[in-house]
Order: C-alpha cells, then sequence, then structure tokens
C-alpha cells in the first residue's frame, strides 16, 4: 500500500473547505496535513472540522514547519503566481485553482517554476472529471455526433461575485472567475484552439446590488471561432437569482449532444393544478459537481503516486487565460478580437 500524499491546503474558504473534504472523506490516497490562511477564525474552524493540527498564516511558515508532498491552492487569483512559484520552488506538487493567473506571463513563470522543478501542476478545471462530461467527450471523441460544427456553454450563478472578482484592476472579471470552465469546456470539447472572439456585455442588476465598479457586468456573451472552423458561444450571468446552472450544447455534422440539464433532481411534486409541476434545480456549484471536485483530487494523489502528466495541464490554463484577456479586450474596445493579437 502506498504512503497517503500530504497535502497543505492554501485557502480556507468555500473552494478550500470543498477540497478538503473531499480528500479527508473520499480520497484515501491523500490527506490534508496542513492549512494556511490568515483569516484566523476561518482556519481554525476547517481545521477544527478534520483534526488538521497543523495552521499557518503564510506557505513560508507552513513550509518551515510542516512536512508535506504537495499543495492545493484556492485562494484569489492575483495571490496564485507567487505561491505556486513559492510551492514548485521547494519541491512541492502543485494543483492550481482556475483561474491559472492574470496574464500569460503569469501563466507561463508559473509553468516554467513547475518544469524546473519537475513537480506536477495540475489545473482546477473539474468539468473534464464530471461523470457526464467526461463520458460526453469520449463520444465525442469516438465520432458518435461526427465532426463538431458549433458548440455553446452557459454558466450562471445564483450570488454575486465578490468585489475583488468583479473588478478589472484585481481581476479579469466574470469571464474569469464564473466562465473560466466554459472557456476551458469548449475547447476541450471542440478539440480546437480558439482563434477570434467577440464579446457583448450588460449590466441588469448591479444598481440594485450597490455595485459601482467601473466596467462591471453581469450578463456576458462571447462568440467564438475556433481555428478548425468551428463556432461557439458562452453565456455568462451572475447573479442570475434562479440557482446553479451548467450545461453545454454540441452539434456536429451527424448530430447534437447535450450534457447536463436544469433538473437537479428527478423527482417531480405536483400539489394543485394551478401551481403546475415542481421540480428541484442545482442550488450551487458543490452540489452540481460534487463528485467531479472528489474525482480531479483523486487523479492529482495518483499523478504524484504514479509520476504521470495530469489531464488538465498548464497549457490549458494558458488558453482559458488567453481567451479571457481577448474577450476582455473585445467589449472594451468594442470589437472581435483575433487570439494572435493576445498570444503575440
Amino acid at each position: 500500500m502506498k504512503t497517503a500524499v500530504r497535502i497543505c491546503m492554501i485557502g480556507a474558504g468555500r473552494v478550500g473547505k470543498l477540497h478538503t473534504g473531499s480528500i479527508m472523506r473520499r480520497v484515501p490516497g491523500g490527506t490534508v496535513v496542513a492549512l494556511v490562511d490568515p483569516m484566523r477564525e476561518i482556519r481554525d474552524g476547517l481545521a477544527a472540522e478534520y483534526g488538521i493540527e497543523s495552521t499557518f498564516d503564510t506557505l513560508e511558515q507552513a513550509l518551515e514547519s510542516a512536512k508535506f508532498d504537495a499543495v492545493v491552492i484556492t485562494t484569489p487569483t492575483p495571490t496564485h503566481t507567487p505561491l505556486a512559484i513559492t510551492a514548485a520552488g521547494q519541491g512541492k506538487h502543485v494543483f492550481l485553482e482556475k483561474p491559472m493567473a492574470l496574464s500569460l506571463k503569469e501563466c507561463d513563470q508559473i509553468s516554467e517554476a513547475a518544469q524546473r522543478a519537475g513537480v506536477i501542476l495540475q489545473l482546477g478545471f473539474m468539468r473534464r472529471f464530471d461523470p457526464e462530461f467526461a463520458v460526453a467527450a469520449q463520444r465525442i471523441q469516438a465520432g458518435e455526433i461526427g465532426q463538431p460544427m458549433m458548440i455553446k456553454s452557459l454558466t450562471h450563478g445564483p450570488g454575486l461575485p465578490p468585489a475583488w472578482a468583479r473588478d478589472l484592476t484585481t481581476s479579469n472579471g466574470m469571464l474569469a472567475e464564473v466562465n473560466s470552465h466554459d472557456w476551458d469546456s469548449t475547447r476541450w470539447l471542440m478539440g480546437a484552439n480558439y482563434e477570434r472572439v467577440y464579446t457583448e456585455t450588460a449590466n441588469f442588476k448591479g444598481a440594485a446590488n450597490n455595485v459601482d465598479t467601473p466596467n462591471f457586468y453581469d450578463n456576458v456573451l462571447v462568440n467564438l471561432r475556433f481555428e478548425n472552423g468551428g463556432l461557439g458561444m458562452i453565456s455568462g450571468i451572475c447573479p442570475c437569482g434562479y440557482g446553479y446552472d451548467a450545461r453545454v450544447e454540441i452539434y456536429g455534422d451527424k448530430g447534437i449532444m447535450q450534457i447536463g440539464e436544469l433538473k437537479g433532481q428527478a423527482v417531480v411534486v405536483c400539489t394543485n393544478r394551478d401551481q403546475g409541476l415542481i421540480t428541484p434545480i442545482y442550488r450551487t456549484w458543490p452540489e452540481r459537481f460534487a463528485w467531479a471536485y472528489v474525482y480531479e483530487m483523486e487523479h492529482f494523489v495518483e499523478c504524484i503516486q504514479k509520476e504521470i502528466t495530469p489531464k488538465v495541464s498548464a497549457e490549458d490554463g494558458r488558453w482559458a487565460v488567453a481567451g479571457v484577456l481577448a474577450g476582455t479586450r473585445s467589449f472594451l474596445e468594442e470589437r472581435p478580437v483575433y487570439l494572435k493579437e493576445i498570444l503575440g
């Protein structure tokens, strides 16, 4: 039996808590032995829940005092680059949540640090590990619907993004923080890189939520052209109010494939004819992709134990960031943007 991979969880917020729970409850090959978060109350609460004895304010403190093999980085995007580079520089394998970074330069710095250290770097695109998405990808690659011609992907979230995530001076906005998975899914399932994007945005609920951030948008549509000639669309709404919604449609020259549905459970209730049928929907992203989060952590641990390359690479993270940067430039400059302008 192989020794469990010792993990330091960096970030004790929603995502850090989710990943900690996945590892400690569902991934026998891994264990969280240290926890880093500057917010002591949040950090101590998560540590107590899972019996994690080693907790720290910073990664540097953890590196000095705790023994671990890998880090899982779940902190806000602006912190990803220094944390990933520091961890890799100390020989720690890195699982990095999306978005990879704020710029392509930072993506390259992270990737180069991991390569120099010879450590594993896996990106947090959990939809690739969702049972429905994974099976769909296999069937597309097997040619079931023929050559993909068009793909439509949406992510609609119920809550308003935090202030830093919706401000283009501290983040790349909703296109990155909410729709990174759509950028990755469309490229993955189409089997081609983006060539050109055109973005339209709108702000319907900002005033009601007291948001005065410059260039704020809560609705976004991105039209895509891929290098293989395929077409695509990304839809983002946040906050949408009605629940969490993540679906994809792929049209091939032999047919159509749909992934996901609005209905969250196979339960339908009718109590009176005026109200009609009622069925639950997904309320949150942890609920919708519960097993995907478990399986991506299993994969990370397995890659470390078997010394194999992760299915989701730094290149995938870099391409998603490139798409976001192109999409943002498109709506700011009100024109289509070719990826070659971003890639250089």
